[in-house]
């Protein structure tokens, strides 16, 4: 080898080492490399040739996923460079991938979690390696805002160092502004349109004064009933920062407020709903509630659910029926779904076990029943999703 490569090679080990020089440009120097011991018959155990090697093998850039399933985004490093050569083990560098997705790299949690093998020392760099912090403990916090990219590698008391693992994710941990709620109450129930909803996120109701919080579906959430006074909504982010809440009075919004009906074949009706459908009222024995909805084209029921039960009576009745009112009676046969109720049962999909082709568009009634003689208050939500198996309507409206 010349003099003038082996000056070349460590010029840019050095340079390497400070960052500015890229894998691409390592590569185009162990081709020429290899090359001239070919030609020269050079010493395959030549030092420079091997710290080519070392530099071409040193560093590992990943894009933030998570582990399949998991919560923590994981970044492993690569193929340990070859033997020979006194290297670490490199340590393990996470971090929690919040919100609503677990894999595109934003967290509003800055701590990033280290663990390196038989407990060797550890160190990372914020600045792309220019200067190295030693670390302490299981990991070390970031703060500020914004995209970030964190180098992390084992150390220990001779100085010798692992390969680079490296990371690129963002933080986020402002929280977005509340949502705004258009309010427009019809003959039959209210509806209220959400804005102002940030890309990449969600919102999310609750009927317990902020106790507890159910995820939303699309851009709208129909009331009818008149057992709640109140409802809270508030939105999240990607990074799964909450806003503070929004308060809706269902009182002064009108027509949704409202006594259900008590009779079957002339249930309340709340129209054609889309997204997240809330039907709450009190019921008795003598007093139960009937009410009527039409899924509309292009939807499917995707969930029915009590996410609120409030009574000293322990077991409550509902019935479903795909028709306009609930004629079936006590004929089983003739209902979707049906059974007893209580507090064990919230959240429980109520036509989780039904095929597909029974949820789709079309009018639904529903029967909410309290035999006892102690009264019960509950929450029905049900939750309408597009349609995907659904073909779209003809141009003539036929």
């Amino acid at each position: 080898m010349t003099a003038a490569l082996q000056n070349e090679v460590v010029f840019m080990s050095i340079r390497f080492i400070d960052s500015s020089y890229s894998v691409a440009s390592l590569n185009w120097l162990f081709t020429r490399l290899t090359m001239n011991m070919s030609n020269r018959r050079m010493n395959p155990r030549s030092p420079f040739l091997a710290l080519c090697g070392v530099l071409l093998a040193s560093v590992q850039l990943l894009g933030c996923g998570g582990a399949s399933g998991g919560t923590a985004g994981l970044a492993s490093p690569m193929t340990p460079p070859s033997a020979g050569l006194v290297i670490l083990d490199p340590p393990k560098l996470s971090f929690t991938d919040s919100g609503f997705s677990i894999t595109d790299g934003i967290t509003n949690n800055g701590f990033w979690a280290v663990s390196s093998a038989d407990d060797i020392g550890w160190e990372y760099s914020l600045d792309f390696g220019k200067t190295w912090t030693r670390g302490e403990g299981e990991g070390f916090e970031v703060i500020g805002d914004g995209a970030k990219t964190i180098w992390v590698r084992a150390r220990d008391e001779l100085g010798n160092t692992s390969e680079v693992v490296v990371v690129q994710c963002t933080l986020d941990t402002m929280a977005p502004k509340r949502p705004v709620a258009n309010a427009a109450p019809d003959d039959a129930a209210t509806v209220f349109t959400l804005d102002k909803l940030e890309s990449g996120g969600g919102w999310a109701y609750s009927v317990d004064q902020g106790q507890s919080w159910i995820p939303g579906r699309g851009t709208a959430i129909t009331t009818a009933g008149n057992a709640l006074e109140s409802l809270l909504v508030r939105q999240q982010d990607a990074a799964g920062n909450a806003s503070m809440p929004l308060t809706l009075d269902l009182p002064a919004t009108g027509a949704g407020w409202r006594e259900l009906s008590n009779d079957a074949l002339a249930p309340s009706g709340i129209g054609r709903p889309e997204w997240t459908v809330l039907v709450h009222g009190e019921v008795v024995r003598g007093d139960p509630d009937y009410v009527t909805l039409e899924i509309p084209e292009g939807f499917r029921l995707s969930a029915a659910h009590f996410v609120l039960y409030e009574s000293d009576d322990s077991i409550a009745f509902f019935a479903m029926q795909r028709a306009a009112v609930f004629d079936a009676g006590i004929d089983t046969s003739r209902m979707l779904s049906f059974g007893h109720f209580g507090p064990e049962d919230l959240k429980r999909n109520l036509v989780a076990d039904l095929p597909a082709e029974q949820l789709t568009a079309g009018p639904l009634s529903v029967w909410i029943q309290q035999t006892g003689t102690l009264a019960t208050r509950y929450v029905l939500e049900l939750a309408l999703e597009r349609d995907v198996s659904a073909s779209p309507p003809s141009s003539t409206g036929r």
